[in-house]
């Protein structure tokens, strides 16, 4: 499959090769837990703003995070349920109260055939705390990017990207890919109002390379094709991340007012399918009853609460009863939350990556979100 082969992220500047990456391999927990090696990723709107062609940002202070960026609290534009204040985008279904939604007809046959085989992708419900999101300002440069053989095209965007000085890569201590994983750059730039995305980012001998970059538009709200049919994102079924990573800040509100992200390994989902509000989907391999990408999933109501260790897991916990999790990738460590590198609010003492392990499958229902689709990998962008 042509999205998940084995890629070499080329250093043009230095006329070498930094190293193989393989796009399938599973991930190890890294620090706090790393994804799998990287599903497909998709494209973005083009058209960002043009602040001028900089040089690579240097390792200075930290850029800080948006802790709840984008516009939110008005109408959604195209139908669909309005965004809470502070939210990315003005509406779309992360937004959506699901608690009542109605079962798939084969739930019990799926969240019970993953309990029979593995369970999460470690065996419990863990969380994974390595996942940065950029805050850019108006002063900060856009920088062009050499795209890899993890781009695909007409999924994803080659625009410039605002890299914000002394930010980092998911996982890194800086903007270079050391660890060979999937190694995300996430930036929200308000002065243009876009969220950029882009997977298997690499910052390295004064050039910048890149993935799959999708830059969303935060003053749209997305329909049920996303943007577009068979199209990826930087996350393979072709959603968005930053809106579905709960952060630090939001825990300690008491309140999550949007869906979850959640990943599983590539054998535990079903193979060359995936439903709404999915896209795409990377390599899955497994049968007919494992999970499908793109699938919402409702902790039970009757679910109780008090076998969790503490309120910032319950937090979690009644986040997934109203608005759910998504499954959005391949991977390892099942649950994703904001990293805390660059905020006030600390995840110290308020929530640990194992405080979900009483969790299990079956614990869930999956959402009636739409028949299976299959994979063609004939992306059909949706330009605005």
């Amino acid at each position: 499959m042509t999205r998940c082969s084995t890629a070499s992220l080329r250093l043009a500047v230095l006329g070498l090769v930094l190293s193989s990456m393989t796009g399938c391999g599973e991930g190890g927990l890294g620090s706090g837990a790393g994804d799998e090696g990287g599903q497909g990723n998709e494209g973005g709107n083009s058209g960002q703003g043009a602040n001028g062609q900089g040089g690579l940002p240097g390792q200075g202070a930290g850029p800080g995070q948006g802790a709840g960026p984008g516009q939110g609290g008005g109408p959604a534009e195209g139908g669909g349920p309005s965004a809470p204040e502070g939210a990315y985008f003005p509406g779309g279904w992360m937004y959506e109260d699901i608690s009542s939604a109605p079962v798939a007809g084969d739930s019990a046959t799926v969240t019970q055939w993953l309990e029979d085989n593995g369970s999460w992708g470690t065996g419990e419900l863990r969380i994974d705390f390595s996942m940065e999101v950029l805050l850019a300002d108006a002063d900060t440069p856009f920088l062009s990017f050499e795209p890899t053989d993890d781009f695909y095209d007409p999924d994803c965007d080659h625009v410039p990207v605002p890299v914000p000085v002394g930010g980092a890569l998911e996982g890194e201590a800086g903007y270079e890919c050391e660890s060979d994983g999937d190694c995300h750059l996430i930036v929200r730039s308000d002065s243009d109002m876009r969220l950029y995305e882009m997977w298997r980012a690499n910052m390295d001998g004064g050039g910048f390379y890149g993935g799959c970059l999708a830059a969303w538009d935060m003053t749209r709200t997305y329909g049920p094709e996303g943007r577009g049919e068979q199209c990826t994102s930087a996350d393979a079924a072709g959603f968005p991340i930053a809106p579905l990573l709960f952060t630090a800040e939001e825990v300690a509100s008491g309140e999550i007012n949007h869906a979850i992200r959640f990943i599983l390994p590539n054998s535990r989902m079903r193979d060359n399918a995936y439903v709404r509000p999915g896209t795409h989907a990377g390599a899955p391999s497994g049968p007919e009853e494992a999970p499908v990408y793109g699938s919402r999933w409702r902790l039970r109501a009757d679910f109780d609460l008090e076998v969790l260790p503490n309120e910032g897991a319950r937090v979690v916990a009644r986040a997934m009863q109203r608005y759910g999790m998504a499954l959005a990738d391949g991977g390892n460590i099942a649950l994703t939350a904001q990293s805390d590198r660059f905020t006030e609010t600390k995840w110290e003492g308020l929530l640990g990556s194992s405080d979900l392990a009483a969790i299990e499958p079956t614990d869930f229902e999956v959402i009636d979100t739409g028949p299976v689709i299959d994979v063609t990998f004939d992306c059909a962008r949706e330009r605005f």
